[in-house]
């Protein structure tokens, strides 16, 4: 395997002072929500059925052609300000074909023209599907809610509609761990994900122990999106979530990057205790707050139509297709004079806060107007 040095990559590093995903930088850029990243699903295929996939009901087991790569490059050409792309699915290298004929010359597009790049993977499959995106990839995202190959086996194949044995789902749980040691020693940048939800709340420091032990550089944590799979699942209390983060945050590893996002906690909320964990998360070291990028600076475009999405989950309609229009062109009539937009619309500099995401004012907020409130700093 080649190893890469960070230090070999030309572009700046990321890190906690440098998150070129949260919607803040490129708000306080531009003076406005602009579009600075785009997301494509390639792929409508996974070998897992996770309980709380938020793409889960969009999942099949056979799907159509894509449309034709050099129109997806050239609406990135089009994107004045294009920052970050993200690959995601399904499980986007489910298909050795997907890799070779899309990702890899997307990633590669990317590289070229000093944009940062993400995929979201579950890394369950052979190795040879992630090495040949090492020269180019800036992070290989990953979901990791697990204690044990037993969650995985439970929580990964939740939704399968068959039995699958619990063999097989240890192979794949060694696998994904292996294949995070080996990449991450190559030099590749590892994120992994945790959902606060139900089953994980209480287990949030194992959890953290693990992934650093995989050799991840960064820990994200964030809400469960009562979305698709996980719409039928529990969702936590509010109090719920907040004793879970100061628990992690009271057993974390403080030299690895965490990354917490789409928190439904608020700087203009009344409660003390809100604002005390908010403080909190500000004044942790090597811990970050990342506003929510979707419908702020990014869109997702699916890969099969050609129709652009505020996010990757299937509970808001499309907006738009790229085969008729450029996607700064969509991404304008969305911030302007969609009705969905303007409920969310707000930002608040001081608090360095871009407000809820749709799925969070939805689940928490409702009848909340954002706009009309001020941070209690």
């Amino acid at each position: 395997m080649t190893v890469l040095h960070r230090s070999e990559w030309p572009l700046k590093e990321l890190s906690p002072s440098y998150d070129p995903w949260d919607p803040l930088q490129s708000l306080r850029q531009y003076g406005k929500h602009t579009l600075t990243s785009v997301e494509m699903t390639v792929t409508n295929l996974c070998n897992m059925r996770c309980e709380h996939c938020a793409v889960g009901d969009s999942l099949v087991m056979r799907e159509p052609d894509m449309i034709p790569l050099p129109l997806m490059l050239k609406r990135l050409d089009e994107v004045e300000n294009l920052k970050t792309i993200s690959i995601t699915g399904g499980e986007p290298t489910f298909r050795k074909k997907t890799v070779e004929e899309t990702i890899i010359p997307l990633l590669r597009y990317a590289r070229e023209r000093g944009v940062r790049s993400q995929i979201n993977s579950n890394l369950t499959l052979d190795m040879g599907r992630y090495e040949p995106m090492l020269p180019y990839l800036d992070v290989m995202h990953i979901s990791f809610n697990y204690t044990s190959p037993d969650d995985f086996h439970e929580v990964g194949f939740a939704n399968s509609g068959h039995p699958v044995p619990r063999e097989a789902a240890v192979r794949m749980y060694d696998t994904m761990i292996e294949n995070s040691r080996k990449l991450s020693d190559a030099g590749m940048f590892i994120s992994a994900e945790t959902m606060i939800n139900y089953r994980t709340h209480r287990k949030l420091p194992e959890i953290h122990r693990l992934i650093r032990e995989m050799g991840c550089k960064r820990h994200e944590v964030h809400p469960m999106y009562a979305a698709d799979f996980a719409a039928s699942l529990p969702v936590l209390g509010l109090d719920d979530f907040r004793a879970a983060i100061h628990d992690l945050l009271d057993h974390r590893d403080p030299e690895l990057w965490m990354l917490f996002g789409t928190l439904p906690f608020f700087s203009c909320n009344q409660s003390k205790e809100e604002r005390d964990l908010i403080s909190r998360l500000r004044s942790e070291q090597n811990v970050t707050v990342r506003n929510d990028p979707d419908g702020r600076n990014r869109v997702n475009v699916n890969m099969f139509t050609g129709d652009v999405f505020v996010t990757d989950f299937a509970a808001i309609p499309a907006f738009g297709n790229i085969h008729e229009h450029k996607l700064d062109n969509i991404f304008g009539e969305w911030s302007n004079n969609h009705p969905l937009n303007q409920q969310v619309n707000c930002h608040c500099d001081a608090a360095a806060c871009c407000g809820p995401n749709l799925l969070v004012a939805d689940m928490y907020y409702k009848g909340t107007d954002f706009k009309s409130r001020r941070a209690i700093l």
